[in-house]
């Protein structure tokens, strides 16, 4: 069974949460961190769960585009440059139901590896 598709989709970019509404009274904002640490991308996931790539420092990443891909995944182009990987509707459904759950899991792997959220060196703004 398909995963719902959102009725609304809203980038709140002070909060740099991602709105997502559903048709059956559903809402869940997903911020852009765990949009980033989570993304479908090789780059993140690599080709295997022995070669995923744990993501550190970026607690203060946002988005600056969202474009829809066909009728089944949006494409969020980060500020940190990140833009591959497709989310579709059930990978972000996914993350939305299990938010908790992948949230304290990724706070321990990082702590595990000595690894922090807090981004390394002085962060620049693109403008």
């Amino acid at each position: 069974m398909s995963a719902p598709i959102p009725t609304r989709v809203h980038y709140h970019k002070q909060a740099r949460d991602l709105e997502l509404d559903y048709a059956n009274g559903e809402s869940y904002r997903l911020s852009a961190e765990y949009l980033r640490v989570f993304s479908p991308s090789a780059e993140v996931r690599g080709h295997g769960p022995d070669t995923a790539v744990l993501q550190v420092g970026k607690k203060d990443v946002g988005l600056l585009n969202i474009t829809q891909t066909g009728r089944y995944a949006l494409k969020l182009h980060f500020d940190d440059g990140h833009d591959s990987g497709l989310f579709s509707w059930d990978y972000l459904y996914e993350l939305a139901t299990h938010q908790e759950t992948n949230w304290a899991d990724y706070l321990e792997r990082l702590d595990n590896a000595g690894a922090s959220r807090e981004a390394l060196g002085i962060p620049l703004k693109q403008l």
